[in-house]
């Protein structure tokens, strides 16, 4: 006799429900992934499709017999798009200890802020922050499904002096782990091309007024502007207020500018900016395929916040087959001698750091539209 049809749990802080059905019979316990995600606070709309991406990819594993004839079973933990919360997130989750697998949270602050706390339950765990250091600093268990800012800072240079045809750089950076990483890399990119940049300004994440920093930006006679701005509020906000006080200088960002989120909230003041993206729905046939059913099944546009953590689950599915279980240290062997492996945000090619992806997408936003210009990739070190 077949159990009845397990069913997957979204636990929204301190509540569960049930939110989809596996749509085939299990004889075998399920496989239980945990994921951290922004469902409440300022960034809930990013949060919504990093949920989504997770709930797609389940469903599809799901579909096609699960793992080792074992369904997957997704439970989702708010992070409240804080620090803290992410903190409170990864714990209440490890408390349970019973889960295979972990997906943390997409901004890089949060998952540095959990970083310890992973660190001590010593499960996989895939991650969607790009700051560089976050695996670069000795810690076994974090693999990442996008790549990291060593090469958007790459590519931000390499577009914006060749092309674009910067000289006098503005670089406009969050404070926080990804945009002082992001920061400090493009500022090497472009030093080794004889630039110096001659305005560098920080700001808070949920700011309200950047009045100031736009201010500077007339100042000091830049020709070029670049962002690493974790958060589209902030980068909705931003673009606003760069437009309303004149600055139309050529703008390259990182990937979040190019977010569906960001994008709903800066509107026409985005048109024209390029931007720096791991996920393209028209990069490659595995991104179109999820871009149409992430659409069909949601009926919104996929972005990179829903691509990374559909990878994610993805990538655990195939590591835990070919472990043949889920003890830790095979499912960890496995991931990081994935090559070859095609996915929504590209071809995953695992170093020993726990980076999978090593390029990215330039695109632009041409009235609202994001427009494909080019896929620049590297050999990783």
């Amino acid at each position: 006799m077949h159990h009845k049809l397990t069913r997957i749990l979204v636990t929204l802080g301190i509540a569960a429900a049930a939110c989809s059905t596996i749509p085939m019979a299990f004889a075998a316990d399920p496989i239980r992934i945990g994921l951290v995600a922004e469902v409440t606070g300022p960034n809930a709309e990013a949060g919504a499709n990093t949920v989504n991406g997770a709930k797609l990819a389940v469903d599809e594993v799901n579909a096609a017999g699960g793992v080792l004839g074992r369904p997957f079973e997704l439970k989702i933990e708010d992070n409240q798009s804080t620090n803290p919360g992410s903190v409170l997130a990864v714990s209440k989750l490890g408390s349970e200890g019973n889960f295979a697998a972990l997906i943390a949270p997409v901004r890089s602050t949060q998952v540095q802020a959990s970083a310890q706390v992973i660190a001590k339950l010593g499960i996989p765990t895939m991650i969607g922050g790009s700051d560089y250091g976050l695996t670069h600093s000795g810690h076994s268990w974090l693999f990442r499904a996008r790549p990291n800012d060593s090469y958007s800072a790459k590519v931000i240079a390499d577009y914006g002096v060749a092309t674009l045809k910067g000289k006098k750089w503005a670089i406009v950076h969050s404070t926080d782990t990804f945009g002082v990483g992001g920061k400090n890399m493009l500022v090497e990119e472009l030093k080794a091309r004889g630039i110096t940049p001659v305005l560098i300004q920080g700001y808070t994440n949920n700011s309200q007024d950047f009045t100031p920093i736009v201010l500077a930006i007339k100042q000091s006679g830049a020709d070029i502007l670049s962002s690493y701005t974790p958060f589209s509020s902030d980068a909705g906000i931003f673009g606003t207020q760069l437009r309303q006080l004149g600055v139309t200088i050529p703008w390259i960002g990182s990937a979040t500018l190019a977010s569906d989120s960001t994008m709903k909230l800066g509107k026409e003041a985005l048109y024209g900016t390029y931007s720096v993206v791991d996920f393209f729905a028209d990069a490659n046939a595995e991104s179109k395929v999820f871009a149409k059913n992430y659409a069909a099944k949601f009926g919104r546009d996929a972005d990179f916040y829903a691509s990374w953590s559909y990878d994610s689950v993805k990538i655990l599915a195939l590591a835990m087959a070919k472990a043949k279980g889920t003890q830790p240290d095979a499912i960890r062997k496995e991931i990081l001698a994935i090559r070859g492996f095609k996915g929504a945000e590209g071809e995953y090619n695992f170093d020993q750091n726990g980076d999978g992806l090593h390029g990215y997408n330039i695109v632009k936003n041409d009235q609202g539209k994001l427009v494909f210009i080019d896929h620049i990739k590297f050999t990783p070190k």
